[in-house]
C-alpha cells in the first residue's frame, strides 16, 4: 500500500480507497454483493487484472471480504461492516457532483442500477422524510421503485407494493429532479417527463425541501 506519510485521517483514508476504481468498486458492493464477473459488467472500462489487484488490496485493508453464495458455493465479494460505512462519504460525493452532472451523459456509459445509490443520496440531503406512497421510476430497463423508509429514501427493484404513480423520463432528468437542478414544473412543460397516476405524490418526492 502506498502511503502519504501523514498522520491525518483523510490521508490514511485515501491510502485505502483513493486509488482509481476503488470507490467505484465500493459503489457496486453498496448496491449488492457481487461476483467477479458481475463487477466486470458493472465497472465498464476496468481491466480484469486491475480489478483483481484492487479487490486484493481492499480485502487486505478490511474493506471487503469474500463469501460463498448459492448452491454451487460461488465466491461473492461483499463489504465488511467497516467498508459499508463508506455509504455516507459516497453519498456526500454524489451530492457534491451535481454541477458536474449538468451537462448530461456526454457519451459516458450509464447503468440504471447506479440510480439506486444516487437518487436516495440526493433526496436524503434535501427532502423531509415522512411517510409517502411508493412511486415507480421508468428510466429504461426494469422499473425501479422509490419509497420512503424510516431510515431514508430507498430506490430498488419493484416489489409487490402498490405504486401511486409512475414517472417516465431519462436518467439525466430524474437526477436533475432529485438534485433540485431541474424543477418538476419545467420538466413537465418541456415534455421531459411523463407522469401516470397521482402527480401530487411525485411532487412530494421531488419538490419538498427540508426546512433550513
Amino acid at each position: 500500500m502506498r502511503t502519504y506519510g501523514q498522520y491525518c485521517g483523510l490521508a490514511r483514508s485515501l491510502e485505502v480507497v483513493g486509488d482509481r476504481w476503488n470507490l467505484l468498486i465500493v459503489r457496486q458492493l453498496l448496491i449488492a454483493p457481487a461476483r467477479y464477473r458481475d463487477l466486470i459488467d458493472g465497472l465498464p472500462g476496468i481491466a480484469t487484472n486491475l480489478l483483481a489487484d484492487r479487490l486484493r488490496d481492499l480485502e487486505a485493508a478490511g474493506v471487503i471480504e469474500r463469501q460463498l453464495a448459492g448452491e454451487g458455493s460461488v465466491v461473492e465479494y461483499a463489504l465488511t461492516p467497516w467498508g459499508a460505512e463508506l455509504r455516507q462519504p459516497i453519498a456526500s460525493l454524489i451530492c457534491w457532483s451535481t454541477p458536474l452532472m449538468l451537462r448530461g451523459p456526454d457519451g459516458d456509459t450509464f447503468r440504471v442500477e447506479w440510480l439506486t445509490l444516487a437518487i436516495p443520496a440526493l433526496l436524503n440531503s434535501r427532502v423531509s422524510l415522512r411517510p409517502r406512497a411508493a412511486i415507480g421510476l421508468d428510466v429504461g430497463g426494469p422499473l425501479l421503485q422509490l419509497h420512503a423508509t424510516r431510515y431514508g429514501f430507498d430506490v430498488g427493484p419493484r416489489d409487490d407494493r402498490e405504486l401511486a404513480a409512475v414517472l417516465r423520463t431519462e436518467p439525466a432528468f430524474v437526477l436533475g429532479l432529485a438534485a433540485n437542478a431541474l424543477s418538476l414544473q419545467d420538466a413537465s412543460a418541456a415534455g421531459l417527463i411523463e407522469i401516470d397516476g397521482d402527480e401530487s405524490v411525485v411532487r412530494g418526492y421531488f419538490m419538498d425541501e427540508n426546512p433550513q
